[in-house]
């Protein structure tokens, strides 16, 4: 049971990077851009974010190099949850902010503990 407890939280954590990235590009790009600027971060840097998140949801959901992507995407997590979403005064960017981190929280524990027997990485048994 365990093994699919595992893959599933695998999945669940990578579906909000991965339709997170598909959802920055067309017409999201330029918001997501303009948003980025109007936070202090160049929006020169998209293009690795979008690259980020839909490469490193793939990775995750299949557990190909799951404890790095994992730790990669907790920093992006905290990171962007302090860029983006320190608002105290703000209950909805709180939500945000409290939610990045309880993703972090999550992918550390990919980190720590790999992805499972049901993964490219666990494919060797």
């Amino acid at each position: 049971m365990d093994k699919w407890i595992t893959l599933l939280a695998r999945v669940l954590l990578a579906q909000v990077f991965f339709l997170a990235g598909i959802g920055k590009l067309g017409a999201g790009y330029a918001a997501t851009q303009g948003y980025m600027a109007a936070m202090g971060v160049p929006g020169f840097l998209l293009p690795l974010v979008i690259a980020l998140e839909i490469g490193g949801g793939l990775a995750l959901a299949l557990g190909v190099k799951a404890r790095w992507v994992a730790l990669l995407l907790a920093g992006f997590s905290v990171a962007s949850a302090l860029l983006f979403h320190w608002e105290p005064g703000n209950s909805q960017q709180m939500i945000q902010l409290t939610k990045n981190l309880a993703m972090a929280g999550g992918l550390l524990m990919v980190f720590a503990h790999g992805a499972g027997t049901l993964s490219w990485d666990g494919r060797k048994g």
